[in-house]
């Protein structure tokens, strides 16, 4: 199966490669460091500091990794680490985060899983260990891994239903991966169990690592600033929006009762769509400003309805600078995206009933009272309202909110806890 499967991904490489090419011409970093994802790389001594290998795929792994990229550093101070990534986004916001550890952390992309590119990666950087964040399976890379005894590691790790299904129809090829998997953290006992039917031996729960980020004093500083550039409007956030949702909520903006000086703070989850998305609501008669477009003064206009935005690695910023956050990809079926920074921020939570991907925590969150499902567009918008004009009820929110993040911190040190071993 496996065979079957790596002559798919060579006979596909063409495209695969066109695909790349043409999604270059919005995001320009699709069009660098080709020779990393094809397995090239330039002849170089190897370091001289053992390398761990953390593979984030894009800006969301990216910076639910940071707690563990910290703690690993600071408890093998000998070792470097390479972390790999599949999007230009991912590798932009390691490049910010990361940048404080210096040589000791490298950036790659992630080769293709063709076999021969992967095995290629291992030579280069001859990792001890492999830690992949979150869904990540590669089967030829955990092949290639298991080949040159390089211990496998799943972190972080959530599973839901729907995606065992999709992995249980795949079946050997799957079933085979799974079992060259060394060790899986995974966030819940749901997501462990469902890890089990895949056939990974060694599986423990660890929590998950989202609740052990730190808010960097940078955004605070960055979010105030945007806060005094807006000044004393409400503000209700959408946050991470996906296709086909920004319609949704800025019709339901226009029909809702709002305070008359609110403002709508929409933040798309992929910076590709920014210019779709501004055009989106300039056709509905909406008055917006792009956050990079604020000007030399800084303020936003008394008049704009909307403010789009449109920078990269600023999500906590945003989230600091609002009232009340709605935590989009859960208006449509696509599964919801993270809670846990608006929460760590101390920020009332609204999120929309698709949420397979963060089903538990979206529970949770809810049983403690800082967050609240909203069925539809239109009772986000109620229910935004009535937060907005209750200051005593969005303070009370906020820190359940604030409460709920707090009491689930530590899965990080049980995740070192769990890798230590492999690294003896």
């Amino acid at each position: 199966m496996r065979l079957l499967y790596t002559l798919a991904w060579w006979l596909a490489l063409p495209l695969v490669l066109a695909r790349l090419w043409l999604r270059g011409r919005q995001e320009p970093g699709y069009r660098q460091h080709w020779g990393e994802r094809l397995g090239f790389y330039a002849r170089q001594s190897r370091s001289p500091m053992p390398t761990l290998w953390l593979h984030a795929v894009s800006v969301g792994e990216t910076r639910a990794a940071e707690p563990l990229v910290d703690a690993l550093l600071a408890q093998w101070p000998d070792c470097r680490i390479v972390l790999t990534h599949m999007t230009p986004t991912g590798r932009a916001t390691g490049k910010a985060l990361f940048a404080k550890h210096g040589a000791r952390l490298v950036q790659s992309y992630l080769p293709y899983d063709t076999g021969a590119m992967p095995a290629s990666f291992l030579r280069h950087f001859a990792p001890r260990i492999c830690i992949l964040m979150e869904t990540e399976v590669w089967p030829n890379l955990v092949h290639q891994c298991n080949r040159y005894k390089v211990p496998v590691v799943l972190a972080n790790a959530r599973l839901s239903q729907r995606s065992l299904g999709k992995a249980q129809r795949l079946g050997k090829l799957i079933a085979d991966a799974a079992r060259g998997i060394t060790l899986v953290a995974a966030q819940t006992q749901d997501d462990a169990d469902r890890v089990r039917q895949l056939g990974v031996q060694d599986v423990v729960v660890t929590g998950s690592i989202k609740f052990d980020v730190v808010v960097p004093g940078a955004a605070l500083a960055t979010g105030a600033l945007l806060r005094s550039a807006i000044g004393s409007r409400p503000v209700l956030l959408c946050a991470s929006t996906r296709e086909g949702e920004e319609p949704l909520i800025l019709d339901a903006w226009l029909r809702a009762s709002l305070p008359a000086n609110a403002l709508l703070l929409i933040v798309p989850r992929h910076p590709q769509r920014f210019d779709e998305v501004e055009k989106v609501i300039a056709a509905h008669g909406l008055a917006v400003q792009r956050r990079s477009g604020l000007g030399q003064d800084g303020v936003v206009a008394a008049g704009t309805q909307v403010l789009l935005g449109d920078s990269m690695g600023e999500m906590f910023a945003y989230y600091a600078a609002c009232d009340c956050a709605f935590v989009g990809g859960s208006l449509l079926p696509l599964g919801g995206q993270n809670l846990i920074e608006p929460a760590a921020l101390g920020k009332p939570v609204l999120i929309g009933p698709h949420t397979f991907n963060f089903a538990l925590v979206t529970e949770q969150a809810i049983a403690a009272g800082g967050a609240a499902l909203v069925a539809d567009a239109d009772a986000l918008m109620a229910q935004g309202a009535a937060l907005l004009q209750d200051p005593a009820e969005l303070a009370s929110m906020g820190q359940k909110a604030l409460a709920f993040a707090n009491q689930h911190r530590g899965a990080t040190p049980r995740t070192v806890a769990a890798i230590k071993p492999l690294l003896a």
